[in-house]
C-alpha cells in the first residue's frame, strides 16, 4: 500500500530530523506518529483502522454511565459535579453514558480532552454540547469530575530500555535505506535489576504525568475517574509497542501517521503514581468481569427481549466485550476515587 502524501511527509520530516541530529527516542517517534495519525483522520469502525469497545454496543457506555452515577449519588448528589471522557472517539461512549445518566437524574456539563479536528467533527454530531479543551489545563477547577478514559493511556508514548552485559541502554529510532529501525544508545543508568541481554523494560513518563495530574485534581475537587485499557496489571518486561492498520497488526517502524501505535498499559505503575498522589485506587480488574459486575448479562437479555430481531448481535457483542479469549481479559479496568468517596462498583 503507498503511503499517503501526509504519512509521506512526516516520513521524510522524521527521516531530516535523525539525519541532522541523530537519532530520537522510542518515545519521540511514538508521540510525532500518533499525534499525525490521530490529527488527520477517524480511525474507527469498519472502514477505519480499529473498533473500541464504545463502538461494538450501547452497553458499554451505558454501564459506564451508571457506574459514575451511582458514584454520584452516593456522594450525595453534588449539583456541580462535570463529565471529562479524554480522548472520546466520536463521542458515542459519552453519548450512551450521558443517556444512562440522565436516567438516573444526572445531567453534568460535558468537557472532552481532544486534540484531533476530525474527531471533534464527529463528537461535535453526537454531543453538540460540549465543551472542548487542548489539555487538562482549562478543565473546571471549582466542581468535582467524574471523568472516562477509555483506550486513552495505550496511545501515549513510550521509552524502550534494553538490558546489555553491562548495563541498560535507551532503544533510539534511527533511519536507514527508507526504514525506521530501533538501535542501542548510549549507556545510561537506570534503577533496574540486572537482565539478560536483549530484555526489554518500557516506562510512560508521560502516562505517568496524566495519572498524576487526574489525582492531584481528583484530591483537589472530588470525583472518580474510570480508566479502562489493554494492558498488564503487573510490571514486567517485553516488547509491547505494536502497530494496527485495516484492523490488522503491522509494521510499526514504517510509514508513521499512517497507523495506529500503541503500547501495552502498565496498570501497576498508574496504580502507584495514583496512590502516590493521595486518591484511592482501585481494581485492575478484567473488563469482563467489571462488566458482569455491573450487570451487563442483565441489560443484554433487556436489549433482546426489546429487539428480538437483534438478539444474535447483542449477544455476539456481549460476548466480544466479556469473552476471556475476546476482549474480556486483554482489556482491564482501574478506578480512582477522591478521599471521602464512596467506594466505586465492580470491584472487590
Amino acid at each position: 500500500m503507498k503511503a499517503s502524501p501526509e504519512s509521506a511527509d512526516l516520513t521524510e520530516r522524521l527521516a531530516r530530523l535523525i539525519d541532522t541530529s541523530g537519532p530520537i527516542s522510542v518515545a519521540h517517534y511514538m508521540a510525532e506518529a500518533n499525534a499525525h495519525y490521530y490529527a488527520t483522520r477517524d480511525p474507527l469502525g469498519e472502514a477505519g483502522d480499529f473498533t473500541t469497545s464504545p463502538e461494538i454496543s450501547q452497553m458499554f457506555g451505558e454501564l459506564a454511565g451508571l457506574w459514575l452515577a451511582d458514584l454520584w449519588q452516593r456522594a450525595g448528589e453534588p449539583a456541580n459535579a462535570c463529565y471529562i471522557e479524554l480522548g472520546p472517539g466520536r463521542g458515542t461512549l459519552a453519548a450512551d453514558a450521558l443517556r444512562a445518566m440522565r436516567m438516573a437524574g444526572l445531567q453534568p456539563p460535558v468537557h472532552f480532552v481532544e486534540t484531533s479536528p476530525v474527531l471533534r467533527e464527529a463528537q461535535r454530531a453526537r454531543v453538540p454540547n460540549a465543551h472542548w479543551h487542548d489539555d487538562f489545563s482549562t478543565l473546571p477547577d471549582d466542581a468535582p469530575l467524574l471523568i472516562v478514559a477509555n483506550e486513552f493511556f495505550d496511545a501515549l508514548p513510550v521509552r524502550q530500555l534494553v538490558a546489555a552485559k553491562r548495563g541498560w541502554h535507551e532503544l533510539l529510532v534511527t533511519h536507514e535505506a527508507g526504514r525506521f529501525e530501533r538501535i542501542p544508545g548510549p549507556s545510561i543508568p537506570a534503577p533496574l535489576a540486572k537482565a539478560a541481554p536483549g530484555t526489554i523494560v518500557e516506562t510512560s513518563p508521560a502516562s505517568l504525568s496524566v495519572v498524576r495530574e487526574l489525582a492531584q485534581r481528583l484530591c483537589a475537587q472530588g470525583g472518580a475517574a474510570l480508566i479502562v485499557d489493554y494492558g498488564h496489571e503487573q510490571s514486567g518486561t517485553g516488547d509491547t509497542v505494536q502497530a494496527v492498520e485495516r484492523h490488522g497488526f503491522a509494521d510499526a517502524w514504517q510509514r508513521p501517521g499512517a497507523r495506529d501505535l500503541t503500547a501495552h498499559v502498565d496498570f501497576a505503575a498508574l496504580k502507584r503514581a495514583a496512590e502516590g498522589e493521595g486518591v484511592r485506587a482501585f481494581g485492575p480488574t478484567t473488563q469482563g468481569e467489571w462488566l458482569q459486575r455491573m450487570g451487563i448479562d442483565v441489560r443484554a437479555a433487556l436489549l433482546a427481549k426489546s429487539a428480538p430481531e437483534r438478539a444474535d448481535e447483542i449477544e455476539a457483542a456481549r460476548l466480544r466485550l466479556t469473552a476471556p479469549d475476546q476482549m474480556g481479559n486483554l482489556f482491564k479496568v482501574m478506578a480512582l476515587t477522591a478521599p471521602g468517596w464512596p467506594f466505586p462498583a465492580g470491584f472487590e
